[in-house]
C-alpha cells in the first residue's frame, strides 16, 4: 500500500514539468516573432537607405546608398536571411506548443538558431565597423567622418544596426530557452 502511494506521488509531481516546456515553447513563439521584426527591419531600414547632396550646384551631387559598401550589402542580406529563416521556424515553434515533448525538432532549431545567430552576428559586426568608419573617420587611413554631412544617411544606418542587435540578443535567449526545455525533458 505506501509503495502505491509514493507511486501516484511521483507522478503529480513529473506533471508539471510538461507544463512548464508548454510555457517556454510559447516564450519561445513570441521571442522568434520578435526577432523576425527586429532581423526583418534591420534589412527594410538599411535597404531604403540613401541620401543626396548638392555640391556647388544642383548639376554634381554626391549620393550615398546602402550598396556603395559591401558590407551593407552583406548586412541586407544576411538580415533577409535570418528573417526568413524566422518566419518559417514559427511552424515548428507552433508544433513544440501543441506537443511540448518533442526532442528531436528542438535540436534541429537550436542548430539552425545558432547558424543564423552565426550569419547575424558576422553580419551585423562587418556593419558596425564601416558605420564606425562613417561617425569616426580614420586619420591614419586618411579616411574622413561622412557623418557630418550625410546626417539622415548615418541615422539610418545606426538604426538598423541597434535592430539587428536586438535581434541577436533575441536569438541567444531563444537558444538557451531550447535548451532548458530540452534539459528538463
Amino acid at each position: 500500500m505506501k509503495a502505491g502511494a509514493v507511486e501516484i506521488g511521483e507522478a503529480k509531481n513529473s506533471t508539471p514539468r510538461y507544463g512548464v516546456n508548454k510555457e517556454i515553447s510559447i516564450l519561445d513563439f513570441v521571442l522568434r516573432l520578435l526577432a523576425f521584426a527586429g532581423a526583418l527591419g534591420s534589412a527594410i531600414a538599411m535597404g531604403t537607405t540613401n541620401e543626396t547632396l548638392p555640391f556647388f550646384s544642383q548639376l554634381i551631387r554626391f549620393r550615398a546608398e546602402y550598396d556603395d559598401l559591401p558590407s551593407f550589402t552583406f548586412f541586407v542580406a544576411a538580415n533577409a536571411v535570418v528573417s526568413g529563416y524566422l518566419i518559417l521556424s514559427l511552424s515548428l515553434s507552433i508544433f513544440h506548443i501543441v506537443r511540448s515533448r518533442a526532442q528531436k525538432s528542438r535540436i534541429l532549431l537550436v542548430f539552425f538558431d545558432t547558424a543564423m545567430l552565426a550569419l547575424l552576428t558576422g553580419s551585423a559586426s562587418a556593419a558596425a565597423a564601416i558605420v564606425y568608419l562613417a561617425h569616426k573617420g580614420n586619420a591614419k587611413a586618411n579616411w574622413f567622418a561622412i557623418c557630418q554631412q550625410f546626417n539622415s544617411f548615418c541615422q539610418r544606418i545606426s538604426g538598423s544596426l541597434i535592430g539587428s542587435f536586438v535581434g541577436m540578443a533575441l536569438l541567444i535567449l531563444i537558444i538557451m530557452l531550447c535548451g532548458v526545455a530540452l534539459s528538463r525533458r
